[in-house]
């Protein structure tokens, strides 16, 4: 097995913000902790900071996702900041095209457009955005198609993107299945994995992704990132504590009734039915969601490292406090010093 220290320091360690609203606070402060946290992380060495696109969801802030993105950017000075991801079949890939190529322009080699095919919300939520259903998952490698052809600086097209035209964007397909790890590999994108809420498909999906790879301008050779959750404290004990609002939230996904991000509690077992509870621990299984203190972090992120072969890791922290989120975080950089 690779030691610890040498793992650690080859793989990127990354930072998906789903910029959560806690309970009885608001989107603008949402915004300020995203803020600090990319500061912060930027300062420790992270790589990149990708934020998620949901809609009609009252705990997440993030679902004007370019526009959280410049605003990321322009706090930051070094760090890659891109979408994980922009959901494309809820947008014209045109309008895509334009918004990363502007920052693009404005962040030059900074910005990553990570691309998702699943709504990302309920199908109310999805009409309202498209003012149809017709544009479904399926139409996704057609829209993916369109999308790059607007970067291609094709000067025989009718319709171009300005800005973005001929820009060098780092396009990169997101999945929670098999469908995008085979489209990644077809097109030779890099791909990035949900396992921090699709942990039973991870193996499976990066075998499609890494067994049918097809080299292309853009990669020669397969990377893989995948998501993770990660929720570190100084003590096993207050991790497991602080974990309880990442439970409540996937809780309250499961009843169909989304929240704001909740406060930890002391028994999460007082809130969630026996059947509650497997729903929610299927979703966030123990493989994909570490919790504990440093030397627990360590040890369960190289097993899943070792598991996964992963080239990078993405580190969702869903923590209700802005100071146990920031420590979190510094406990983890650790591991790369």
């Amino acid at each position: 097995m690779t030691s610890t220290n040498n793992l650690f320091n080859n793989i990127p360690l990354s930072v998906l913000d789903l910029a959560p609203i806690n309970e009885g606070s608001n989107a603008g402060q949402s915004f300020k902790n995203s803020v600090e946290l990319a500061q912060h992380v930027e300062r420790l060495g992270f790589y990149r900071y990708w934020i998620a696109e949901h809609h009609n969801i009252p705990g997440i802030a993030s679902s004007a996702t370019s526009v959280v993105i410049g605003h990321i950017a322009g706090a930051t000075n070094r760090i890659r900041v891109g979408s994980g991801g922009v959901m494309l079949p809820n947008h014209a890939p045109l309008v895509i095209a334009e918004q990363f190529g502007t920052l693009e322009s404005m962040y030059p080699d900074r910005i990553d457009l990570g691309l998702g095919r699943a709504p990302g919300s309920d199908q109310a939520t999805a009409y309202a955005l498209r003012r149809t259903l017709n544009s479904s998952a399926e139409e996704f490698p057609e829209q993916l198609s369109e999308l790059q052809n607007y970067f291609s600086g094709n000067s025989t097209a009718r319709v171009r993107a300005y800005p973005g035209d001929g820009l060098a964007l780092p396009i990169w397909l997101l999945g929670s299945s098999g469908f995008s790890a085979r489209l990644a590999a077809q097109k030779g994108l890099p791909f990035s994995f949900a396992s921090h809420f699709s942990p039973d498909y991870t193996l499976p999906a990066l075998k499609i992704y890494y067994d049918n790879f097809q080299p292309s301008k853009i990669l020669k050779e397969p990377y893989a990132m995948v998501a993770v959750n990660i929720i570190a404290a100084d003590t096993d004990e207050r991790a497991q504590w602080l974990a309880t609002s990442q439970q409540q939230q996937f809780l309250s996904l499961t009843r169909g009734q989304p929240t704001q991000l909740k406060p930890p509690i002391d028994n999460i077992n007082d809130v969630w039915s026996v059947h509650e509870r497997a729903a929610v621990e299927k979703t966030i299984k123990s493989n994909a969601t570490i919790v504990g203190n440093k030397e627990t972090v360590k040890q369960k992120l190289e097993s899943f490292l070792n598991e996964t072969k992963a080239d990078e890791i993405i580190i969702n922290s869903q923590i209700f406090y802005q100071e146990d989120r920031l420590r979190s975080y510094q406990i983890v950089s650790e591991l790369m010093d």
